[in-house]
């Protein structure tokens, strides 16, 4: 079959598989406002650069914090981030609307990537819950705590499709599928901004790193990256466009470039895919310092060069860097940068402020007494618990080591991780008190109560143990009838700027687990980390192994509920989990090539000499305290056609003897088409809860959208012929039925 002339194009009903929401209720006329259009003609050149500069500040800490307070009277500043406190963003913006000209309000903005002062598991980690709804509801509990503050801009979320987990970054984001990240962005978009900006409580979402961020050669941060126009739209683009569906109104330009183009200076993709073919009109703003970096990149002489190219590519808040403040001037004078270039960034700037109803509510309620009253409630405690139980991870439990017998009477917790406060925060705290966490040895302590006797043994650090504190260790073992060891990553081993080659324990920790599992006690193996380690050799030697992520202020209670059977765990990995690192990049859609490894009997195929090809867990992969039995597969129909959805049926049997959460999930790939596509990728999921020996359906819905794909300078299309549905526990394990498109 030529799969070339059988290709349909499908137009906007592509888009449907990637971002399924009409357009926000946010989305605003194209017709400017009166009170923008007369700001902007009382404007000087000067006041209008201000607007598009971000500063960054700490009240009585930066050397020139009295220069920007200056500068925010003189009309200069337009945006201040790294300020929060209700005392101390109410003194910005009461410098803005109280002594400069134009009374002109301030977006006041702040990292808040996983909770304000009630801090949440990482985003990663989040995603492994796959709740949707826990994870708006997090993001709503954020919004709410850093809006009471004085915040009004949130940079988040944080959509960069992460496929390495060398990336440290990998801990912000949304894992390797685009499918999932297009859905978890628009549930974190729409906890952030609400339905209505107006309304206090909400703030604006800035979502983060436009551009292909996720991709960084290496895994190391800021490295630039050479992707395809396809696997930018197919991988990188699908949430970022969902979030533009669900109304977001502020995107960061990334640091990285890609294909030689640095993100603030694409205008590919800021005017083109942004701007025209999403139909987003919020404000575009550079990450730190990104304008000046455009000079590092080689794609500009100097920062006036820098400034020129980085706004007419359609930045329009340069942050940090002053380029725009110290250039543009001359920039417009000279032409270099047309008048109308810089009221457009003004007037997005504007709108945007206006939208968010600054302009009559600058302060938006925040007060020192209101803000007291809205952090860390004990309401955003439980909001904080209940996704930190759905996020664990657990991936091994032979012989049923878990959960722990209720009446057992003395608990061993061994490793350098048990009482890491800032360590189960995870990187990326914002306002998270330490002291005010839950580590995983006081969640066992709370939950233990008088029944149990707990001894903690550190083992040693994260950077090394000694013969005498791994001895310690295993004594407490042997003294323990059960085992708990916390072992992983301090909260600085991922985030920014921490790139790792080693993805092993660090440290002696290896040593440490080998050791105390030596003992031979009932021993869970609790791995506190941002992203997938390496732990092919732990994987062998426990019987119990779950993965807790950096699960935040309630992270350690959250753990020992699951550990003690009061919760059973739910959560699925977000990330393949490769065996070794020279695995890497290992995800559950990748193209098969001519060769594929799964041809044995064949020498020459696409595989390592020393290392299998699979996977140590599979993407999606994640077990409870009962056992499933999925049925094959199962469609409403043998075909489908333009316009139509197919239902796919999975029955699931619980096997087991207790009560659990069983996940179906749907992938789906055609079986020919114009370009090799992947083996397979995630197109659905459902959950069902079964009783022991309860068998129940999940049914998921399969459009044409959803088996389409890039066809490059062109857009999503489709090719007649089979399309192999998968569905199963996991990417790992699953089984096939056929459904046949026919236009």
């Amino acid at each position: 079959m030529d799969a070339l002339a059988l290709l349909r194009p499908l137009g906007a009903a592509a888009l449907v598989a990637f971002a399924p929401l009409a357009a926000s209720a946010q989305t605003r006329a194209a017709e400017p406002s009166g009170r923008v259009e007369e700001l902007l003609s009382k404007m000087t050149l000067e006041e209008k650069i201000g607007q598009l500069n971000m500063v960054s500040i700490v009240p009585n800490v930066e050397p020139g914090y009295d220069r920007i307070v200056k500068g925010i009277a003189a009309g200069s500043v337009g945006s201040v981030y790294n300020v929060h406190g209700a005392d101390d963003t109410r003194a910005l913006q009461r410098e803005a609307v109280e002594n400069s000209r134009l009374k002109i309000p301030l977006f006041l903005a702040l990292d808040v990537i996983h909770g304000y002062r009630t801090i949440f598991p990482t985003p990663l980690a989040q995603a492994a819950s796959w709740d949707l709804a826990a994870m708006e509801k997090a993001e709503r509990v954020a919004a709410r705590e850093a809006s009471a503050s004085g915040i009004n801009m949130i940079f988040a979320p944080m959509l960069d499709v992460s496929r390495d987990p060398r990336w440290g970054r990998g801990v912000e984001g949304i894992g390797e599928s685009a499918w999932l990240g297009a859905r978890i962005a628009e549930a974190r978009v729409r906890g952030l901004q609400g339905s209505d900006l107006k309304e206090r409580g909400n703030v604006v979402s800035c979502a983060k790193h436009f551009g292909a961020n996720g991709a960084a050669a290496g895994g190391r941060d800021y490295t630039a990256s050479d992707l395809s126009d396809r696997a930018v739209r197919e991988i990188y683009m699908p949430p970022f466009e969902a979030a533009t569906k669900a109304g977001a109104r502020c995107f960061m330009a990334a640091l990285n470039a890609n294909d030689g183009v640095p993100s603030a200076a694409n205008s590919h993709l800021i005017e083109e895919v942004l701007r025209k073919d999403w139909r987003f009109d919020g404000i575009v703003t550079s990450d730190f310092l990104a304008v000046n970096e455009i000079v590092n990149h080689g794609v500009a002489a100097d920062q006036a060069d820098a400034s020129r190219i980085a706004i007419n590519a359609g930045t329009d808040v340069d942050m940090e860097s002053q380029a725009y403040v110290n250039r543009l001037p001359e920039l417009v004078r000279s032409g270099a940068v047309s008048p109308a270039r810089l009221d457009a960034a003004v007037r997005r700037v504007l709108t945007l402020k206006e939208d968010l109803g600054l302009f009559d509510d600058p302060y938006r309620g925040a007060t020192p007494e209101g803000e007291k009253a809205a952090l860390l409630t004990q309401a955003n405690r439980d909001a904080a618990q209940d996704i930190a139980e759905k996020s664990l991870v657990l991936l091994k439990n032979e012989g049923g080591v878990l959960p722990f017998a209720r009446d057992v009477k003395r608990v061993g917790l061994v490793g350098p991780l048990a009482e890491g406060q800032a360590d189960t925060l995870g990187p990326w705290a914002a306002r998270g008190v330490p002291p005010e966490t839950s580590t995983l040895a006081k969640g066992l302590a709370e939950r233990l109560g008088s029944s149990a006797e707990l001894t903690v043994t550190a083992g040693g650090s994260t950077f090394g143990s000694s013969d005498d504190e791994i001895a310690a260790a295993v004594e407490t073992a042997r003294r323990s009838d059960v085992v708990v060891l916390a072992v992983g990553e301090r909260f600085n081993q991922s985030g920014e700027a921490a790139s790792r080659a080693d993805l092993g324990l660090p440290g002696d920790q290896e040593r440490l687990v080998r050791a105390v599992l030596a003992v031979g006690k009932p021993t869970a193996v609790v791995v506190f980390a941002g992203r997938p380690l390496v732990l092919t050799d732990i994987a062998v030697r426990a019987k119990a192994l779950l993965y807790a992520w950096q699960p935040g202020t309630m992270g350690g209670l959250a753990i020992a509920r699951t550990l003690m059977g009061d919760v059973a765990p739910v959560g699925r990995l977000p990330m393949t989990f490769p065996r070794a690192v020279g695995q890497i990049p290992t995800t559950h859609d990748q193209r098969p090539g001519g060769r594929p490894p799964e041809t044995p009997e064949k020498p020459y195929t696409s595989s390592y000499s020393d290392e299998g090809h699979a996977p140590l867990f599979a993407f999606g992969y994640g077990l409870t305290y009962t056992s499933f039995h999925y049925g094959p597969p199962k469609l409403d129909r043998d075909a489908i056609k333009d316009g139509e959805t197919a239902k796919v049926s999975v029955s699931i049997r619980n096997v087991g003897e207790r009560p659990g959460v069983a996940m179906a999930q749907l992938y789906l790939r055609p079986e020919v088409a114009a370009v090799s596509q992947p083996a397979k990728v995630l197109r659905g999921f459902g959950r069902v809860e079964l009783a022991p020996g309860e068998t129940k359906t999940v049914t998921l819905p399969v459009s044409v959208a959803d088996f389409s794909y890039w066809r490059t300078a062109s857009d999503f299309v489709a090719t007649p012929g089979p399309i192999r549905i998968m569905t199963g526990p996991n990417a790992g394990d699953t089984q096939d039925a056929t459904l046949v498109y026919k236009p």
